[in-house]
């Protein structure tokens, strides 16, 4: 069997990580299996890119098609042009592909056109809001996609509803969290920035469009992560995108003024989890950041009106609360009050979602090529 497995941007790092793991441990008790690490390049930063595949002790990418940046067009389209190529000469059996970033839509349509097969990790997640690109990422992969492979519940009920044969589904876990567990030790070993002690302090991350590209928006937001800052100390890993908006609209250097804030750069895979799993509270409109402080019991206040991973509030320590400031404010000062961070760690979070799936492709027939 030949796949091609697809990493494009930093958040498909953590993911595909335990898919590598598990397809070199059957390698090496002798399956016949050729697999092939591919790189987008959709995230192209030093600091977003390669410092993961360091830390997550990812094999080198077999090929990397460098698309970078654009808009949404441009880049889907960059890739898929580039991704064609790769698949008529490669011939694989599978394409992998993970999350919900436009190298997940561009090459599962890609695969998908030329009659290869496509699986889809993290499959079924929905927020119901068509107003986010990842949401048209996710509805376009899965409708495509030959296995899809869940991380709650929730999310088989919705391919369910959308008409998904149930033969199509598996529900695995999460490979986020594999990634997690097996690099926990290592990232809270690493020391808390000059100053900060252990459940004393709280992380930002901002960088949605819809939350830091107008200032409408992005000024209240700033405004309240100053304030909260006053009560405790907070640390702001600092996207790009995120940075320049603050600089375009005149409200960095009140940040960088702060002294309640510690504006970082975007922070590498094991210091970033070696934060959030010493912090009190994390502010974040990540969805991958839900997640992680759900399983680490971390108060995860979500800075959106909605969410695909609806399981990290029914069972873990997410509050969803929006934009509005005086809603973030009373949800933080809720959280400093209380010692109480009453969680459950969902069903099969347990470090083994990528070994069940590489069982499961291992589990098919090879040789579907269609290459037209």
């Amino acid at each position: 069997m030949k796949l091609l497995v697809i990493a494009g941007a930093r958040p498909n790092f953590m993911k595909v990580a335990p898919l590598m793991e598990a397809f070199a441990q059957r390698r090496a008790a002798g399956a016949a299996l050729e697999v092939r690490l591919v790189h987008t390049g959709q995230h192209y930063d030093e600091r977003m890119s390669e410092e993961f595949f360091r830390d997550l002790r990812l094999p080198r990418p077999d090929i990397n098609l460098n698309v970078g940046s654009g808009s949404h067009a441009e880049q889907t389209a960059r890739v898929m042009i580039a991704f064609e190529g790769v698949c008529v000469r490669e011939r694989p059996d599978w394409v992998v592909v993970v999350g919900d970033v436009n190298s997940t839509i561009a090459c599962a349509l890609t695969a998908c056109k030329l009659g290869i097969r496509v699986a889809h990790v993290e499959a079924g997640l929905r927020s119901h809001d068509r107003g986010m690109p990842e949401e048209i990422n996710r509805l376009c992969t899965d409708a495509i996609s030959d296995l899809l492979f869940t991380t709650e519940p929730a999310a088989g009920e919705n391919l369910r509803g959308e008409g998904v044969p149930a033969e199509k589904i598996h529900f695995v876990g999460n490979t986020m969290i594999d990634t997690l567990l097996r690099f926990l030790d290592a990232a809270k070993a690493i020391p808390l920035p000059a100053g900060l002690g252990e459940g004393a302090f709280g992380v930002v991350t901002l960088h949605r469009p819809a939350n830091v590209d107008d200032r409408e928006t992005l000024a209240p937001l700033a405004d309240t992560m100053a304030e909260i800052a006053g009560g405790i100390p907070l640390v702001f890993p600092m996207h790009p995108r995120t940075r320049a908006r603050l600089a375009e609209f005149g409200l960095l250097a009140k940040l960088e003024a702060h002294p309640g804030l510690r504006l970082l750069p975007p922070l590498g895979y094991l210091a970033f989890v070696g934060l959030v799993a010493r912090a009190r509270l994390v502010l974040t409109d990540s969805g991958g950041i839900q997640e992680e402080t759900t399983f680490l019991g971390v108060p995860c206040i979500t800075l959106r009106s909605n969410t695909e991973r609806p399981i990290t509030c029914t069972a873990g320590t997410n509050l969803l609360v929006g934009t509005a400031p005086e809603a973030i404010r009373r949800a933080a000062q809720a959280v400093l009050a209380s010692r109480a961070n009453g969680h459950a760690i969902p069903p099969m979070w347990d470090g083994q979602a990528g070994r069940r799936i590489v069982d499961i492709l291992l589990e098919q027939e090879t040789c579907s090529y269609a290459g037209r």
